[in-house]
């Protein structure tokens, strides 16, 4: 049973609330980001091939683009579920009750765990072409 959560305290817990709310939405642009960065990264090593070497065939398995983008869609799902979360998590401190979402945390890191899984298999299976 959930013990109700005095009023003194809900203010303190708005505001965690509201930092936690924040760090996820860091989290989910610095994902963003690195999407960015992972899908120009095989232009950018094309390119920089052709300049170097202007004689070689250039290859490309292709596979930065759609793990960027991946990774770019991930980040925005994140913070779309952050600001979920805290939706959910504001109602609970206004009812007087609050509690973790265990749920939220596993699906965040069953999603980090794989995108890293895809990004270290991307890596070794195209590291013999750089």
């Amino acid at each position: 049973m959930k013990k109700p959560l005095p009023d003194h305290q809900k203010a303190s817990e708005h505001l965690a609330a509201e930092r936690t709310f924040l760090a996820w939405v860091r989290t989910s642009i610095a994902v963003i980001s690195l999407g960015f960065v992972v899908a120009k990264f095989g232009l950018w090593m094309r390119e920089l091939a052709t300049h170097l070497y202007p004689q070689m065939p250039s290859h490309s398995t292709g596979m930065s683009l759609p793990i960027g983008v991946a990774m770019m869609t991930f980040g925005g799902m994140i913070c779309i579920l952050a600001a979920w979360h805290f939706h959910c998590v504001e109602q609970a401190i206004e009812r007087g009750e609050v509690e973790s979402n265990r749920g939220l945390i596993i699906a965040i890191t069953a999603g980090v765990a794989l995108l890293a899984t895809v990004m270290i298999v991307y890596m070794l299976l195209t590291a013999h072409s750089i």
